[in-house]
């Protein structure tokens, strides 16, 4: 068993007492970067469990990899942003900015060894026996070096720019997230050294080169390798001094002003300068001399503080490659496709009018147990075709090119539909991609908005309007995640259909405040951020605790990706004192202590890391025997409830209910891939069972039921 321990996330030495614990006291919350860090430690984990097939335990070791680059990006950048800015501890646990910087790098240089000691000690060599050998040209057999030379010279040579550092030649822009040497020169006519650097271009050329070799079939080769070999070429006449593989990582993270008249435009103009954020990172090859990792500092103007030295390789993120090479079934995961509920699968090739089995009743989906393609696709295509159907409202946070959600808009539009999209154009790292569909759609005469420039439009909803009678009935699909048929197969989102008239007419004036102009007002059944979700969810809490007692009592069900709001662990905590259960299923970041006495006793919280990525958002209220039921997009954190339009709503249907708690129970029980937070800040994974058969895995059992359902073997 690991333990996984939370440095620095607490500014008292010893545990609160009862008697000396306030609800504001800084050692009843963990650090939110630390606890970021320690969610990233369990991704891993899984790179490093033998249980694991092998394939996909590199998929856990690149992602691991790559949550990295987006943290530095993103939290380590604001980090810097606070420290320069003079600002002192502000969040609940008081930590100031440049406490959290030395407890994120004592973090992040543990997690990079692990990342090194696993690929080099079972990955690696586990990989070579199924024939995925991943070598340094030191390492090729002999007979290999010529052809590493002309594959060099025939296929990556000419894509290469050299670029010294001399006299009128200022140290080269080092673009965010790109791989180089660092290459030390000297000229053997007149003595004189210089500093180059040299692009790996991983982007174009991929980052392995595959070589032959006859008796043992293809090696894979680094490209800076198979470039550092060959670096006379670039350099003729030179002597090679020193070489070592660096990379840099830019604060990417970016705000828009309230007072922008044209968001697109700002928004492009932040992208721009995204390409010049400050260094908050610079990775090394731990190999690197000391001059020249001397010469990176002084040219990055960067403390010592921000340079990892790295094992191995610079950037495991890029065995994603190798883990996408073909074949290898018996080193990957079974097989599995979202299956198809009875309400959308139809009768005789006939596809299911899936309005009709609406008004039966509201219905539920599961990703990725769930076919995306044949419930939500199915839904938008089917108000696209109906001449019935008279508008279609949608909004997009992420999405993907191959989406066929937002083209269906523009075909609902060509058919003289009315078409509406509420474009996210602040969707961090997808803002070109939604800036491009958004002038598409403007271009084919779809209502674009893009909400006001202070706060992101991350709430889930597709509405459909449809003539029917004398009047019209709305239809809504409300869900936890985004609109995404990539990440439907990967992640674990929850979505209601209804046609609910308050829910409906609910999320009809969420997309009139967004695309109008007004100041909501109550509704009738959703919660909405930032108006009145935080307020919702205490009160739900508040009315529990004040229902519990022994005869009748009280219990809280949350699942989420993330708990950092001070004023709903305050909420939480209260209920733990009147003895309220409190069953927390967080994925990643918490902020609140479990476990201390006179606080938090009766609450535990579980985190479910394993093959999909856990990312619905439900909660559960129980008092007086009756359960209330929400579900939605938003976490419990301060941006979703402060800077964000979120949408929460309730789920009344009783078989809908049933699964959705089912759901929950099994996420609390997973022993396969569940981990339990601790008192003392350490994430302890849980004991498999050691009958393969008692194994309680909610991946596993929803996969199973999902495929029941469908009455397939």
């Amino acid at each position: 068993m690991r333990e996984h321990e939370a440095l620095a996330v607490s500014t008292a030495e010893e545990t609160p007492t009862t008697a000396a614990a306030e609800l504001e006291e800084p050692s009843l919350y963990f650090n939110r970067e630390l606890s970021w860090l320690l969610f990233n430690e369990r991704v891993l984990e899984l790179a490093e469990d033998a249980a694991e097939p092998l394939l996909e335990r590199m998929k856990f070791l690149a992602i691991s990899a790559t949550n990295l680059d987006e943290f530095f990006m993103i939290r380590v950048a604001g980090l810097h942003d606070q420290e320069a800015a003079g600002i002192e501890g502000r969040t609940a646990d008081r930590l100031e900015p440049t406490e959290t910087i030395a407890g994120v790098r004592e973090l992040v240089q543990e997690i990079d060894a692990r990342q090194a000691r696993v690929w080099r000690e079972e990955l690696r060599p586990g990989l070579a026996e199924y024939g995925i050998r991943v070598a340094h040209c030191a390492e090729l057999p002999d007979g290999t070096s010529e052809e590493i030379t002309e594959r060099f010279r025939a296929n990556i040579f000419p894509v290469l720019t050299p670029l010294a550092v001399a006299a009128g030649r200022p140290f080269p822009y080092i673009s965010n997230l790109s791989l180089s040497l660092a290459v030390s020169l000297r000229d053997p006519e007149n003595g004189h050294e210089v500093f180059a650097r040299v692009k790996v271009p991983k982007e174009s050329l991929g980052r392995f080169v595959e070589v032959q070799d006859g008796e043992n079939g293809p090696y894979f080769v680094p490209l800076e390798d198979v470039i550092a070999e060959n670096l006379e070429d670039l350099f003729p006449n030179m002597e090679i001094l020193d070489h070592a593989t660096f990379r840099v990582t830019r604060d990417a993270d970016f705000e828009v002003s309230d007072e922008a008249a044209d968001l697109v435009s700002a928004v492009e103009s932040e992208l721009r300068r995204r390409r010049l954020g400050e260094v908050v990172r610079v990775e090394i090859a731990a190999e690197m001399s000391d001059d020249l990792r001397a010469q990176l500092v002084a040219a990055l103007e960067v403390e010592d503080r921000d340079v990892y030295s790295n094992e191995e390789l610079v950037d495991f993120g890029d065995l994603m490659e190798l883990a996408g090479l073909r074949g290898h079934q018996d080193i990957r995961d079974t097989p599995f496709s979202g299956q198809v509920r009875q309400a959308f699968a139809g009768e005789d090739n006939d596809p299911a009018d899936v309005f009709e089995a609406i008004r039966r009743g509201d219905l539920l989906i599961h990703h990725p147990y769930d076919s995306f393609s044949a419930s939500v696709v199915r839904f938008v295509e089917q108000a696209v075709s109906d001449p019935e159907v008279l508008a279609i409202k949608q909004t997009v946070y992420r999405t993907s090119d191959d989406s066929p959600l937002v083209p269906a808009l523009i075909t609902a539009r060509e058919r003289d539909k009315e078409a509406v999209c509420l474009v996210e154009l602040k969707a961090r790292f997808d803002e070109r991609a939604n800036i491009t569909w958004a002038r598409r759609l403007e271009e084919a005469g779809v209502h674009v908005t893009y909400g006001s420039p202070s706060l992101k439009t991350h709430a889930k909803a597709v509405l459909v309007v449809r003539r029917e009678g004398e009047g019209v009935r709305r239809y809504v699909h409300i869900g936890t995640g985004n609109y995404h048929p990539k990440t439907a197969r990967l992640y674990t989102d929850l979505g209601l259909f209804t046609c609910d008239e308050d829910i409906t007419a609910d999320v009809a004036e969420m997309f009139n405040g967004l695309t109008g102009y007004g100041r909501p007002g109550p509704s009738r059944k959703v919660l909405l951020a930032p108006t009145h979700l935080r307020d919702g969810i205490i009160e739900r809490i508040q009315r529990v605790t004040e229902a519990h007692g022994e005869e009748e009592p009280s219990r809280i069900v949350m699942k989420m990706n993330a708990l950092v709001d001070p004023a709903c662990i305050r909420a939480l905590y209260r209920a733990s004192q009147a003895g309220v259960r409190v069953d927390l299923n967080i994925r990643g970041i918490c902020c609140l202590r479990p476990g201390v006495s006179g606080v938090s006793e009766n609450i535990r919280v579980v985190s479910v890391v394993g093959r999909f990525l856990e990312h619905s958002r439900a909660f559960a209220f129980t008092a007086g025997g009756e359960t209330e039921l929400l579900i939605g997009s938003a976490d419990l954190m301060p941006r979703n409830l402060d800077n964000r339009v979120e949408l929460v709503v309730p789920v009344e249907s009783p078989p809908v209910r049933a699964e959705i708690l089912d759901v929950l129970e099994r996420c609390l029980a997973d022993d396969a891939n569940g981990w339990d937070l601790g008192e003392d800040g350490k994430w302890r994974r849980r004991e498999r069972p050691a009958e393969p058969g008692e194994v309680r895995s909610v991946h596993a059992e929803l996969m199973r039921a999902a495929i029941a359902r469908t009455g397939e073997a």
